[in-house]
């Protein structure tokens, strides 16, 4: 990935600039901007001072704006380090970290549509556990639910620390059922963001969303009930004989 480190004093009017910044999106270069004056900020200017300047290999026509852009080749610079990002939103903290290429090629082996691997992966792998765990539960429990399934980051072995763990109920109860089983999925809900705050630090009030389906909806294949049985990143069914 390419990094493009703005240093300010002040913080920008996000209203100038929104064209550049979407052309760096969409070129796939990820910005972020940094206050280095800023009470509790580390930054190690003298990294970015010594290193050299590639700008004018890169744009020879841009050699006048050298002194005010620069940029590094952090893999030529560093013996073949890249720079990764350790950034939690919700707590508003980062860290930026020189690493080896291999420390992230793991992530980057997943594909959206492929299995999920029990062998790697960090946060989606307790997460499916998880959803398995309460399929099993409900395989127990006279809640009106004929089948479960999980989709999304978890199914997909994609799941981030903030990542929600996402699951579709096929649901024929009644009102009464209904209303239990949303109490007993709320439990669950809080219970896994507690234990995903002591995994990462990562803040939320509930980590489970439940989607709840009727034999109308697979039917007519409204929203959600579209996933069961689809062509491409289809929900996969879970067991739900308990354990």
């Amino acid at each position: 990935h390419r990094f493009l480190l703005k240093l300010t004093a002040t913080f920008p009017d996000l209203s100038f600039g929104t064209h550049f910044f979407q052309d760096l999106v969409e070129a796939e270069i990820r910005y972020l901007p940094l206050y280095p004056d800023e009470e509790g900020i580390l930054f190690n200017e003298s990294f970015f001072r010594c290193k050299e300047n590639i700008l004018v290999e890169l744009v020879p026509e841009a050699e006048h704006l050298s002194r005010v852009i620069k940029v590094i080749d952090l893999p030529r610079a560093t013996d073949g380090k890249i720079l990764r990002i350790l950034l939690n939103a919700e707590l508003d903290e980062a860290v930026g970290v020189l690493s080896e290429p291999t420390a992230i090629r793991e992530l980057q082996e997943f594909d959206e549509e492929a299995p999920a691997d029990r062998s790697k992966g960090v946060h989606w792998n307790w997460r499916m556990r998880m959803a398995e765990r309460i399929a099993g539960e409900l395989g127990g429990k006279d809640f009106g639910v004929q089948a479960a399934y999980v989709f999304g980051s978890t199914k997909n072995a994609t799941a981030g620390p903030g990542s929600d763990l996402d699951m579709i109920l096929h649901f024929n109860g009644t009102k009464e059922q209904e209303r239990d089983l949303m109490v007993w999925l709320d439990g669950w809900g809080q219970a896994l963001a507690e234990m995903n705050y002591l995994k990462t630090g990562y803040v939320s009030k509930r980590l489970l969303d439940v989607h709840l389906i009727t034999d109308a909806d697979i039917e007519k294949q409204n929203s959600y009930a579209s996933k069961i049985g689809a062509v491409t990143d289809a929900a996969r069914e879970l067991p739900m004989d308990k354990p």
